[in-house]
């Protein structure tokens, strides 16, 4: 898988961006050199654009494929560092999910939220 360094000026990724041309939120129009390409495999781009009036971003997944373009994205407040981390970072387990319901049924997240 190639990352955002290899693919930012890529023609025929930015070519995708017309895909999400605007802001879901505000619609304003983003410009073609706001998105950052994350990541590219296989006709498959990750991508994150940020609104300059609203501040909202998109993370999505751009598909070209021999049928056409599909795209799924999500309305986020991560910034594009935020999503590569997530990305790269581990997995959440069956283990963390039950860690997690005991820590809220006994109150334990508040505190957490708190300190």
């Amino acid at each position: 898988m190639r990352n955002r360094s290899d693919y930012h000026n890529s023609s025929s990724s930015l070519e995708n961006l017309r895909l999400i041309s605007y802001c879901p939120l505000c619609n304003t129009h983003y410009n073609p050199s706001q998105a950052s390409i994350l990541e590219e495999a296989d006709g498959a781009h990750l991508i994150h654009v940020s609104c300059k009036k609203c501040s909202s971003s998109i993370l999505a997944v751009i598909i070209a494929g021999g049928i056409g373009i599909s795209s799924v994205g999500l309305i986020t407040d991560l910034t594009s560092d935020d999503a590569m981390r997530f990305k790269l970072g581990s997995n959440v387990n069956e283990d963390d999910v039950i860690e997690a319901v005991k820590s809220i049924s006994k109150g334990d997240l508040i505190r957490l939220l708190n300190e």
